[in-house]
């Protein structure tokens, strides 16, 4: 097994930020320090270290969570609380799969398993998201043919939506139903800002085929893989 899969593996970090950890000479392999990533081990016999204390491979669990407003997306942070302490029932490393920023709300998962973050992040996978966004001014149609042919948002690259859409909710014409396929790093709310608008609420409302209906703010549900696979593939409400 290569040596960042098996970080990966034992809650860690993703594969790529092992890579980091090993390539920073703090890992080791039966007492010597490692520097390739690739590295071939046997995860029965021997004994790796990070930091010299031992890692093994630890059990994969899946959150869902609401994620509310004002907790980051990190494992930790100076100034912020963080989305992991929302989860106290686990004693480990959890990760959350993609971001939303401090201000943004909705469908956020945690786990420890790096290979199903990547497969959930990969632009292969096609997996889209789906954004309620509340706008500061009420939205006419030529603004919104507007925003659905994109905005350079991203320097020499046009970024445009899969689906936009007003919706039926009060304040009229203010609440915006957005799909989204790369998710890149404040993409909606930059997008509004280049069609006019500020965006006043951001929540995500769908991952994929998996809807936010049930959970409220800070709640969460513990999924096993194929519960979770299931409902981002195949559709299922949490």
């Amino acid at each position: 097994m290569r040596l960042n899969a098996f970080l990966s593996s034992c809650g860690v970090a993703s594969r790529r930020k092992s890579e980091v950890v090993i390539l920073e000479g703090r890992v080791q392999v039966n007492g010597k320090i490692v520097l390739a990533p690739f590295f071939q081990v046997d995860p029965d016999n021997d004994t790796v270290t990070l930091d010299k204390k031992i890692v093994k491979i630890s059990e994969h669990v899946y959150y869902v969570i609401n994620k509310p407003v004002g907790y980051v997306c990190a494992v930790s942070d100076k100034y912020d609380p963080v989305v992991v302490d929302l989860i106290p029932e686990h004693q480990g490393r959890l990760y959350p799969v993609g971001r939303l920023d401090r201000e943004s709300e909705g469908l956020l998962i945690l786990t420890n398993d790096g290979d199903f973050t990547q497969s959930v992040l990969h632009p292969s996978k096609e997996i889209h998201k789906e954004y309620e966004a509340l706008l500061n001014i009420p939205i006419n149609k030529k603004q919104l043919e507007r925003w659905r042919k994109g905005f350079e948002i991203v320097e020499g690259r046009l970024v445009k939506p899969i689906n936009i859409k007003v919706m039926e909710k009060e304040p009229r014409d203010q609440w915006i139903s957005i799909t989204i396929a790369e998710g890149l790093k404040r993409e909606v709310r930059l997008m509004a800002r280049q069609a006019g608008f500020r965006v006043q609420r951001l929540i995500r409302r769908k991952i994929g085929e998996m809807t936010l209906e049930t959970l409220k703010p800070g709640e969460f549900v513990r999924l096993s893989f194929s519960d979770l696979y299931t409902k981002i593939f195949n559709g299922g409400v949490v």
